[in-house]
């Protein structure tokens, strides 16, 4: 039995979404492609038919990872969860550098969801990890490959 994937509500739609563009509207087309390339003759030498195969087995690859993922997820609503002051999956955190003093705000999310850019950090990476479980005014220490930095929790947001 595969564990259970954790994912907030955001990030289940999201997949959602993929998987029906990848059904409705990017399988016809490769499909489309394959039957128009066939009719160019030899397909021994048909890049194009080679090309458009490649990319049906990509796209029949990723909605079976996708229907995977979907069928094991474990939705999780954190507004729907009671705020208790710590750092779990699906909420904001607010921290503070204690070296440099500066402010980051990031949201803990699954895997599949994770974005540094957009301040959107796995539950498996460190820095979520060294997080969890801690409260307001906490030290969490996170290991980086430069060395261990300390992080004051400022901010904990259920939203």
């Amino acid at each position: 039995m595969k564990s259970k994937i954790p994912m907030t509500v955001s990030g289940i739609k999201k997949l959602r979404k993929e998987l029906q563009k990848l059904k409705e509207i990017t399988r016809p087309r490769i499909i489309s492609d394959i039957s128009d390339a066939r009719s160019y003759g030899d397909l021994k030498e048909n890049a194009e038919y080679h090309a458009a195969r490649e990319a049906q087995g990509f796209c029949e690859g990723r909605i079976q990872e996708i229907e995977s993922k979907l069928a094991n997820a474990e939705i999780i609503d954190i507004t729907k969860v009671s705020n208790n002051g710590t750092v779990i999956f699906g909420v904001t955190v607010t921290v503070l550098n204690v070296h440099t003093k500066k402010q980051f705000t990031y949201s803990i999310v699954g895997n599949d969801e994770a974005n540094f850019k957009k301040k959107l950090i796995s539950i498996n990476s460190p820095m979520a990890r060294g997080l969890l479980g801690k409260k307001v005014k906490d030290i969490a220490v996170i290991k980086t490959p430069g060395g261990k930095i300390q992080y004051k929790i400022l901010k904990i947001d259920y939203v």
